[in-house]
């Protein structure tokens, strides 16, 4: 499962293809992805334009010139890929030789820019929703999402004050999304072992009782920093650049 750092590093790769152009067709070879997609999911997407390219904990999020904001997840082998003959404005890093199409192209894109961006998910855990952007606050699937750990206002007295009391570990209690949005099994660890702490330990612990941090809390948030900065294991199989 993409974690936070995969997902940025794919918003990343789809932005020059996709902001700031035109959805010219919509192909939807299946709809039944982890949920359905809706009927007029490519009537509503097509004449379009992506205003903006943003991410919300493992969610990338399309802000549309219609309204809407078509909210994504790749799920466990969800994929995206980049048709581009230009190979304009593209990380190269994340380039790869690929001749045609491949099986599980479940939604193509046809951007105005002249790039075609599949969707490729073998197992369909992956998803996509058009939300109005007035109740994008509202939406169940971001909802009950805590602060983003690489955002202003992520430090350690909020992780100390979330973890104030808890009787679950401290490795559980960074899994919970309400807590840190977008952080998984990978990046906890990680985290974990870079701030010297027990995954075993008592959450409540990097807090006093009054729900302060202590100096566990201010190293636990530094090494969730770190770690969310860049992937710790290649993520150009999420997002390929295609000639």
């Amino acid at each position: 499962m993409p974690e936070l750092p995969e997902v940025e590093t794919v918003r990343r790769g789809l932005e020059p293809a996709m902001e700031g152009a035109r959805f010219a067709k919509v192909e939807v070879h299946r709809g039944d992805l982890r949920w359905p997609l809706p009927k007029d999911f490519a009537k509503r997407l097509e004449g379009a334009t992506v205003t903006g390219m943003g991410r919300r904990a493992k969610y990338l999020l399309a802000d549309l010139s219609s309204g809407d904001v078509l909210v994504m997840h790749l799920g466990m082998s969800g994929s995206f890929h980049v048709f581009d003959k230009q190979r304009q404005n593209t990380p190269g890093a994340y380039y790869h030789e690929r001749s045609k199409h491949v099986a599980h192209d479940h939604v193509v894109f046809h951007m105005s820019s002249g790039a075609i961006v599949t969707f490729n998910d073998p197992r369909r855990f992956g998803s996509m929703k058009l939300v109005a952007r007035q109740q994008l606050d509202d939406e169940p699937l971001l909802r009950g999402l805590g602060p983003e750990p690489l955002g202003n206002a992520f430090d350690a007295a909020m992780l100390a004050l979330a973890c104030k009391g808890k009787k679950t570990s401290l490795k559980a209690a960074l899994l919970d999304q309400r807590i840190v949005a977008g952080l998984g099994n990978i990046y906890v660890c990680e985290a974990l072992y870079l701030a010297r702490l027990s995954p075993k330990r008592l959450a409540s612990t990097i807090a006093t009782k009054s729900g302060a941090p202590n100096e566990r809390a201010a190293r636990l948030v530094e090494s969730i920093s770190a770690c969310s900065t860049t992937p710790s294991r290649p993520a150009a199989h999420r997002c390929a650049i295609i000639s």
